[in-house]
């Protein structure tokens, strides 16, 4: 407890009190026989004394039952003889200016002035008055010091005993009950005035949204919605008998003194003695109130802040300390310097009694240096010294203390790293370029190196599971981390620190030792062609211990592995493990789809080192792979890769490869006289005739020539040996070959390799199918001649009938796009 308020006596009339009230430094005392007393309050060192001002004997005939004022207007409004009334409170004789005729019979009002300041700086001021006349409750705006009706009249279940106004609500206290009525009409009841509903109600403003209500010794904080404040009340030692507000204060007047509470920190603050049969409290301004009784007036005065501030904070109140100076009328300098070092003090404090929560709050309030805070605690910063300043951190915690203040360490380190990388977001956003990459000042850097290093520690401690996430996008000290993680053997976390800060070697290193093939693979896939030699040198071993698995190293569908310079990584698997060359060369061609004659050349050599080496027995299925491949890649280079095939083996792919360089004969030499198989060879003609290539036109006709003279294109193969059988000529197999393709020939080509002793008979239907292709040539091309013949006439007509149009433009045509005529135009 401590002095919040100093109580000064002012006057004792002998006239009984009924109603007072105040603004600025003037008080207005009413009595019960109709007498106006206004007094101006002058303040002498530590003592308080009024003068009367003006006296008004025959204010009312009867008592003076209410008094508010209106300071903005200069107006009093006051309740007599059950009637509302509008005075001038600057006349001598506070003359009436108006009354509410509708309001007679009225018990009690309350006024609510509400000042809204526009974008232009006018300020506006809405004066609103409640009466409760019976059952009734009549509301009026003063408009030229008049009251007019705002709305109808709202029904009250009962008669109202106390009434304040906020904003669009009323909360009414009848005896027994409170009720929230809305502007609209709509009723709300809250709760009882005591568990009897005998007690009489007691209400009174204590912010613009919320109403502070009675509940026999307890005080309860109600808002504008209805909704109770359940962690917030006042808890008197007796029932109060009225109530005031003075921030942070709240003074309850009881049957043998005032009572002075704070709700945050909620307790008794000061006992204001001396101050018997009290029946009104009033707020005047911030830090000045007055009480009386029936005869006697009071001043209540607060205490000087900065007086006050002392002996809080000798006392360790800070939060008290705190709200005090923040409702101040200091210099604003000076005012945000005491609170930022009362909320320090305040924070610290907060932590030695191991409220880590609330401590951390008031630092991320405060944007405390991290290194400050993150040193309350032991063993999380090399050399750590305590802060002299301000009390020290808690010894000897217990395990769960300690794991109660890391948790809200994390909390408070984690709100600062969000804080200090939006920072420098916001700064990037504001230069205006949406792709400059965010760069971290070298302060803001160390900053967040020390906070990064501290979560680890203290995940380490509380939740190992995050360790992890951290590391993945850190900003962790790297010594620092990497000693932490060894000792508590957290090798995958170790691995992700060296991924995550480019120590790929010693990652690599680590992974071949602890954690083997699969998770190696993994690691290398996303390193990138930038690491193309690490790549190289740590697949080795991972290649010879899997080949199969290792290969995914450089084909997996990943645009970092997709990204890696092939003709390195084909070269590299040449040298050391030429088990897995096919396979990579098979998924750059076939699944990359890659055009480089390099990997299509070198497919080919590997198809057929493996062909020949596997001998003819094991190497159909290589064979089929090859031909395939042939066939169907446009890609390899021919003259090459012929070079390098055998002439005595693997002769049908010789044959395909001499196609590609359009050695036709050559290769249909090599299936007739090499392979014997006609049919082959036919097939072969078919494909070079469907090609449209040039020569295809004459396949047909050097594979007549070839079958009626073999030695006509002699095979220089050395080591290949020759049947016999294929040596000789065979005119039948030629005139059916010609009967069944006559219309694929030429006939003049034909003719000249046919001998002079075959029948006309024989070739008599080559001959016609000949014929009747030249004659079916030449319909074409007439209609096509006439085609474009017609076409032309067409375009002629067209072209005579556009030149015989014309448009006639004089200066006096208006244009149907500006509306100006033509002559005006320059």
């Amino acid at each position: 407890m401590h002095e919040a308020y100093q109580v000064h006596s002012l006057l004792k009339l002998t006239f009984q009190i009924e109603a007072i009230t105040a603004y600025d430094d003037n008080l207005l005392v009413g009595t019960r026989q109709g007498h106006l007393f206004m007094y101006s309050l002058v303040k002498n060192d530590d003592k308080c004394e009024v003068q009367l001002m003006r006296y008004n004997k025959s204010f009312s005939k009867k008592a003076v039952q209410q008094l508010e004022v209106i300071p903005d207007y200069h107006l009093l409004v006051s309740l007599t003889d059950n009637l509302i009334q509008l005075h001038d409170i600057n006349a001598i004789n506070f003359t009436t200016v108006h009354q509410i005729q509708k309001s007679k019979g009225a018990t009690i009002f309350a006024i609510n002035i509400q000042k809204k300041t526009s974008l232009t700086g006018d300020t506006s001021i809405l004066v609103r008055l409640a009466v409760a006349v019976k059952r009734k409750l009549q509301l009026y705006y003063l408009k030229n010091n008049e009251f007019f009706q705002l709305m109808e009249d709202i029904n009250l279940a009962e008669i109202p005993k106390s009434m304040v106004w906020c904003e669009e609500t009323i909360c009414v206290g009848y005896r027994g009950e409170y009720a929230l009525i809305e502007l609209n009409g709509q009723q709300t009841d809250l709760f009882p005035t005591s568990s009897s509903r005998s007690s009489e109600p007691c209400i009174v403003k204590a912010s613009d949204k919320t109403f502070a209500l009675c509940r026999e010794s307890q005080t309860v904080l109600v808002n504008v919605l209805g909704q109770t404040e359940k962690t917030k009340a006042l808890r008197w030692s007796d029932v109060p008998l009225t109530l005031a507000w003075d921030e942070p204060y709240a003074l309850g007047v009881l049957p043998e003194c005032i009572e002075v509470q704070t709700l945050e920190p909620p307790g008794v603050v000061q006992t204001l003695p001396d101050l018997s049969k009290v029946r009104f409290i009033i707020t005047c301004q911030q830090g000045l109130l007055y009480t009386a009784s029936v005869s006697q007036v009071w001043c209540i005065c607060a205490v000087d802040v900065a007086r006050q501030r002392k002996v809080l904070l000798d006392s360790k109140q800070f939060q008290l300390a705190l709200k005090l100076t923040e409702i101040s009328n200091e210099n604003e300098e000076d005012k945000k310097e005491k609170i930022h070092q009362i909320q320090t003090l305040l924070a610290y404090d907060l932590f030695a009694n191991k409220q880590f929560h609330e401590s951390m709050k008031e630092f991320l309030k405060l944007e405390t240096d991290p290194y400050d805070v993150i040193r309350l605690f032991p063993d999380l910063l090399p050399q750590q010294t305590a802060a002299t300043d301000y009390p020290e951190p808690p010894k000897d915690l217990t395990e769960k203390e300690l794991e109660t203040g890391l948790l809200a360490l994390i909390d408070y380190l984690t709100e600062m790293r969000h804080r200090l990388q939006s920072e420098t977001q916001a700064n990037v956003n504001a230069r205006g370029n949406l792709n400059e990459k965010t760069n971290f000042s070298k302060s803001t850097q160390q900053l967040l190196q020390i906070i990064d290093t501290t979560l680890l520690k203290c995940y380490l401690q509380t939740n190992d599971a995050l360790v992890a996430p951290l590391l993945r996008l850190n900003h962790c000290h790297l010594g620092e981390t990497e000693k932490i993680l060894k000792k508590m053997g957290k090798h995958n976390e170790l691995i992700i620190l060296y991924q995550t800060k480019g120590q790929h070697r010693r990652a690599l290193e680590l992974l071949q030792e602890e954690a083997g093939t699969e998770r190696t693979i993994a690691y290398l896939q996303h390193l990138g062609a930038d690491n193309m030699g690490l790549i190289i040198e740590f697949s080795d071993w991972v290649l010879t211990a899997s080949p199969e698995e290792g290969l995914k190293i450089f084909t997996e569908d990943l645009a970092e592995v997709e990204a890696l310079p092939r003709p390195r990584v084909l070269d590299f698997l040449l040298r050391s493990h030429a088990s897995v060359v096919i396979p990579y060369l098979e998924h750059v061609v076939h699944v990359w789809e890659d055009s480089n004659p390099l990997f299509h050349n070198a497919l080919v050599h590997q198809y057929r080192e493996k062909a020949v080496s596997e001998g003819p027995a094991a190497a159909e299925h290589t064979r089929k792979k090859l031909l395939e491949f042939l066939k169907k890649s446009p890609h390899y280079t021919a003259d090459t890769v012929l070079g390098h095939f055998p002439t005595d083996s693997l002769l049908e792919e010789r044959a395909i490869i001499l196609g590609r360089l359009g050695k036709h004969e050559q290769s249909l030499a090599i299936y007739v006289r090499a392979l014997g198989d006609v049919q082959k060879a036919v097939e072969y003609a078919q494909k070079v005739y469907e090609s449209n290539t040039p020569g295809c036109q004459s396949v047909y006709a050097s594979l007549i020539k070839l079958v009626l003279n073999p030695d006509s294109c002699p095979l220089a193969l050395p080591g290949l040996t020759l049947s016999p059988k294929t040596a000789q000529p065979d005119l039948e197999l030629a005139l059916e070959l010609l009967k069944e393709h006559a219309f694929k020939m030429d006939p003049l080509e034909v003719l000249a390799v046919l001998p002079d002793n075959v029948p006309v008979t024989r070739i008599h239907k080559f001959l016609l199918v000949a014929l009747q292709k030249a004659v079916k040539e030449r319909r074409r091309v007439q209609l096509l001649k006439g085609l474009l013949y017609a076409e032309h006439l067409q375009c002629q007509e067209m072209r005579l009938h556009l030149q015989s149009q014309h448009v006639l433009v004089t200066e006096m045509n208006v244009c149907q796009v500006c509306k100006k005529r033509f002559g005006n135009q320059r």
